[in-house]
């Protein structure tokens, strides 16, 4: 460790014991550094001049001085039902850092062994999830979403057994907090009021500094509306980019509004309004389509923990902004994607309308809105060519040339404002199956290669056009599981 500027702390113990677990690591055999995020780790404060330093500590067999582990206790609803059995069941929160900048950072290492919220698990992640965590993370971090970090992963040789035996792996987390609804749950359904206030505060004063002055009432009340937006707001981006979380479990839901907790999750390649990238949701619960509406379910979740110390009214005025948030950000991310800056009140037919057209023939959803970007300098071709039916193309992009004559802007300043928010790469399915299976093989160079592609997909990088290609037969609808 060398050029640290970042402050040790560990404010998740000032909360009530019931709140976490003090549990050690237990170490993987024989770990290996395989990805180590330095333009992170320099944000937060610190360099890595040799990252095999950190390795002892993604193994679990080393702790620096102040880290502390302790796994997180915290309940929720998982697929509709209250489950209160949750809580970390392989993962450790480390310590807590504030960098040069002020900005703090959860440090959680995934992977860490058993604790005693387990239940039947074995604490271990696997390779293959811990791939395409560090991966997802740092897509959604290039595209601009809200998101957890990977700061580092390590591989080991030891077995684990899921659907076959595979090999253990272990990452380093981190986000300004690990804080979920399900620990506001936990706290109402199990603690008492006065454990909700206690967390409640908490979450204010090093998450909402900006609140911390304001009256209680006032104080509580515009969190909770903060906290709703925060979340709508992110989930109308996940659809802006075709992106399905698959797991949208009250304990998965951040109360900062990250994209949280990356297991089966997938980004569209042919739309399909109905997707459901988890094969274990039999009921399409988490399907693509239900995202906004599954979003505000959990923000109910959240507002029934916090009626015992609010009031009734404000809780329904703070859910009420829920819709109304979704709504502008998800019309604003449309518009932007469509290059459209001046309003109508067609538009939203429009972009309905273009829903239901990449729905009926299956279009590549990020193919469709680069090609658009690109419009007046490639010309209708690259459009037409993603459509069997050429004839459909023709028709809507007739609508779509006359609604541009309503706009001011020069093609190629609306062009180059679109190409800034209509990714040119995004983590496919596929994409990230092929770096697996070389990592699976010990070879890490394919899945550096691809967090390069993915730290600037709105770039156009013509020297990774392959990374931007439609996805093969076999590279469409793979099955993901929740068994990470």
């Amino acid at each position: 460790m060398s050029g640290n500027d970042f402050r040790i702390e560990h404010r998740y113990l000032e909360l009530p014991d019931s709140f976490y677990t003090r549990v050690q690591p237990s170490p993987l055999k024989d770990a290996k550094m395989v990805c180590f995020n330095h333009k992170l780790a320099e944000q937060m404060g610190f360099r890595a001049d040799s990252e095999s330093d950190w390795t002892g500590v993604g193994a679990g067999s080393e702790l620096l001085e102040g880290m502390d582990p302790v796994a997180m206790k915290y309940t929720g609803h998982q697929f509709g039902a209250y489950n209160p059995e949750l809580g970390d069941g392989r993962g450790l929160l480390l310590w807590e850092t504030v960098g040069p900048d002020g900005r703090r950072w959860d440090w959680h290492l995934k992977g860490a062994g058993m604790t005693p919220y387990s239940r039947f698990g074995d604490g271990r992640a696997v390779l293959r999830s811990t791939v395409r965590e560090y991966l997802c993370s740092e897509a959604m971090h290039g595209l601009g979403i809200p998101t957890t970090r990977g700061l580092f992963m390590v591989s080991a040789k030891d077995p684990v057994r899921r659907e076959s035996i595979e090999t253990a792996a272990a990452l380093v987390r981190v986000a300004e907090t690990h804080i979920r609804f399900g620990h506001f749950e936990f706290a109402a359904h199990h603690e008492g009021p006065e454990f909700v206030k206690t967390l409640l505060e908490h979450v204010i004063s090093l998450h909402f500094p900006h609140l911390v002055n304001l009256p209680d009432d006032e104080r509580y009340s515009r969190w909770f509306e903060e906290v709703v937006e925060r979340t709508a707001r992110t989930i109308a981006d996940w659809q802006a980019v075709g992106f399905c979380h698959g797991v949208m479990n009250s304990d998965n839901m951040s109360i900062i509004g990250d994209t949280f907790d990356y297991g089966p999750f997938a980004f569209l390649d042919d739309f399909d309004a109905g997707y459901i990238s988890n094969h274990t949701d039999q009921g399409g619960r988490y399907a693509y389509n239900r995202q906004p509406q599954v979003g505000f379910e959990n923000c109910r979740y959240l507002a029934t923990a916090l009626l015992p110390v609010m009031e009734e009214d404000d809780v329904r005025r703070g859910l009420r902004r829920y819709e109304v948030a979704y709504n502008e950000r998800f019309l604003q991310n449309m518009r932007d994607k469509l290059g459209l800056a001046i309003e109508d009140k067609a538009d939203l037919s429009l972009i309905m309308d273009t829903f239901s057209m990449m729905h009926e023939h299956h279009i590549d959803y990020t193919a469709f809105f680069r090609a658009l970007s690109n419009l007046h300098s490639h010309g209708h071709g690259p459009v037409r060519d993603l459509f069997v039916d050429r004839s459909v193309a023709d028709q809507w992009l007739e609508r779509y040339e006359e609604r541009l004559l309503n706009e001011s802007r020069a093609h190629d300043e609306r062009e180059y404002a679109m190409r800034r928010v209509n990714p040119k790469y995004v983590l496919r399915n596929y994409l990230a199956q092929q770096v697996i299976q070389e990592a699976q093989n010990g070879d890490y160079e394919p899945t550096k290669a691809l967090l390069k592609v993915l730290e600037r997909p709105y770039d156009e990088q013509p020297e990774n056009d392959a990374y931007a290609a439609l996805p093969p037969d076999w590279g469409k609808h793979l099955n993901i599981s929740c068994s990470s």
